[in-house]
C-alpha cells in the first residue's frame, strides 16, 4: 500500500474525500506518515470517533501539531481521567456566562478599528479582525496587554494556527511564536501566584493560575499552554470573518438580514460559514482497543481519520453542499455529530472544542457589524486554495471604507 503523506501535502482538503470517493464512499484503508490508517466519514463515523474509550489522542497527534498548535502537555493531548479533569477547567471558562461578554468586547474593539479605517487606504479584514479579537479576548481573560503589544500578539496567534500543518517557514514562525507567548504567559501566571500581577479572582488568568489537577497546581509553562488554548482559538475566528466577507461579496442579498440584526439568520449564516469554508481537513485518533466500524476491523493502534471537510460537504447530510445557503440552518436543530468543524459530541465531556460557542458568538457579532459597514472591495485575489492547510482567502479580504 502506497504511503499517502506526499499526496496529503499536495491535495490538502481534497485528499481524504477523494480517497473515500475512489473506495465507493465507505471507510478507506490507507497508509500515512508510515502508519496504517482508516479514513471514515458520516454521523455514525463521528459518533464512533468520539465514543468514550474507542480512541486515544495522546499518541495520535503528530509532533508538529502539538509543538505548534496545541503545546506540550495541553488538554488536547490527554485521555481518560486526566483529560476529564483538565477539561473541567475549559468547561467552566468557555461554556459559562462569559460568552456574551467576550463577544461584546470584541465587537467594541472592531467598532473602534472600523472608525479608523474611514477615508483611509485599503485595510486587510483578516488582520484587522485578528487584532480586534486579540483585544477583546485578552480583556475578557484578564491578561494585561498594552495597546502597543496588540499587533504582536495577534500576529503570533495567527502564526500558531497558520503553521501547524506544514513544514518550512510557516512552521518555524509558529514555533517561535509559541516560545515567545509561553514565556510571556508563564511569567504572568507566576506573577499572579506571587501576588505581583493583579488578576480579578473570576478572570480566566486567575482561574488558570490557581487550577489544580491530580498533581496540584499546573507548572507555570503548562498553565501558559492552556491560557494560549483560550486566546489562540478565539483569535483564529479571523479566518471565518474573512470567509464571511467572501460570502457576502458573492451574495450581497444576505446582508439585509444581518444588517437588521436578525439573530436567527445570523446564527444560520455563522453555521453555514463554518460548514462551507475549509478549516480543519480531518481529525485523528488512535484505536485504544480492537474495534469494528461498519464491518471493518480496526485493530488496536490503528490511526483513525475523521474526514471533517468531507462530512461538512456530504450530500447525504446537506442538500447542494457546495452552495453557500444559510437558509439550510434556519429553524433546524443540529445533531451533535452532524456539523463538526470543531469536533463532535458533548463539549463538556469529550474532545469537542468547548470554545465552539464563543466562536459562534464572536463571529455572529462581527458579521452583523461587517454587514452594517459601508465599504467597497478593490481588485484583489479572493481565491481560496484547497491545497493550503489551513486555507484562507489569499488577499486576506481587503476593503476600503470611504
Amino acid at each position: 500500500m502506497i504511503d499517502q503523506t506526499l499526496a496529503l501535502a499536495i491535495k490538502g482538503y481534497a485528499w481524504l474525500p477523494d480517497l473515500r470517493r475512489e473506495a465507493g464512499g465507505g471507510p478507506v484503508r490507507l497508509r500515512v506518515m508510515g502508519q496504517p490508517a482508516l479514513g471514515i466519514c458520516g454521523t455514525d463515523a463521528a459518533a464512533f470517533f468520539y465514543a468514550d474509550g474507542n480512541l486515544e489522542r495522546h499518541t495520535a497527534l503528530p509532533h508538529p501539531v502539538v509543538s505548534s498548535l496545541f503545546g506540550k502537555g495541553a488538554v488536547h493531548t490527554l485521555d481518560g481521567e486526566a483529560h476529564r479533569a483538565r477539561k473541567a477547567l475549559f468547561v467552566a471558562l468557555l461554556l459559562g456566562d462569559g460568552i456574551g461578554e467576550v463577544a461584546k468586547l470584541t465587537g467594541e474593539a472592531f467598532d473602534r478599528a472600523a472608525e479608523s479605517w474611514r477615508g483611509g487606504p485599503p485595510v486587510t479584514l483578516f488582520d484587522e479582525s485578528a487584532r480586534a479579537i486579540a483585544r477583546g479576548v485578552t480583556r475578557w481573560t484578564g491578561v494585561p496587554l498594552a495597546e502597543g503589544a496588540v499587533d504582536g500578539l495577534a500576529a503570533d496567534m495567527i502564526a500558531l494556527v497558520d503553521g501547524f500543518a506544514t513544514a518550512g517557514p510557516r512552521h518555524w514562525r509558529a514555533l517561535a511564536a509559541r516560545r515567545r507567548r509561553e514565556r510571556w504567559l508563564a511569567g504572568l501566571i507566576s506573577g499572579v501566584r506571587a501576588e505581583q500581577v493583579e488578576a480579578a479572582p473570576e478572570s480566566a488568568l486567575a482561574t488558570v493560575a490557581r487550577f489544580e489537577d491530580e498533581g496540584g497546581l499546573l507548572d507555570a509553562r503548562t498553565a501558559a499552554v492552556e491560557m494560549l488554548n483560550i486566546i489562540r482559538p478565539t483569535t483564529a475566528v479571523a479566518w471565518f470573518v474573512a470567509y464571511a466577507a467572501h460570502a457576502l461579496d458573492r451574495q450581497p442579498r444576505l446582508r439585509a438580514a444581518l444588517r437588521a440584526g436578525d439573530d436567527e439568520f445570523t446564527a444560520a449564516f455563522v453555521h453555514e460559514v463554518r460548514r462551507f469554508y475549509p478549516f480543519a481537513p480531518f481529525l485523528g485518533g488512535r484505536a485504544a482497543r480492537d474495534l469494528t466500524f461498519r464491518g471493518e476491523e480496526v485493530p488496536r493502534g490503528t490511526l483513525v481519520l475523521l474526514d471533517v471537510y468531507g462530512q461538512n460537504h456530504d450530500r447525504a447530510l446537506w442538500a447542494r453542499p457546495y452552495e453557500f445557503r444559510p437558509e439550510r440552518f434556519v429553524g433546524r436543530s443540529i445533531g451533535e455529530f452532524e456539523l463538526i468543524p470543531q469536533g463532535g459530541g458533548d463539549p463538556r465531556t469529550g474532545h469537542r472544542c468547548p470554545g465552539e460557542k464563543i466562536t459562534v458568538a464572536v463571529l455572529g457579532t462581527l458579521v452583523q457589524r461587517l454587514a452594517r459597514l459601508d465599504y467597497y472591495v478593490p481588485p484583489q485575489d479572493l481565491s481560496i486554495g484547497l491545497s493550503r492547510v489551513p486555507a484562507r482567502v489569499t488577499s486576506g479580504f481587503q476593503l476600503v471604507v470611504p
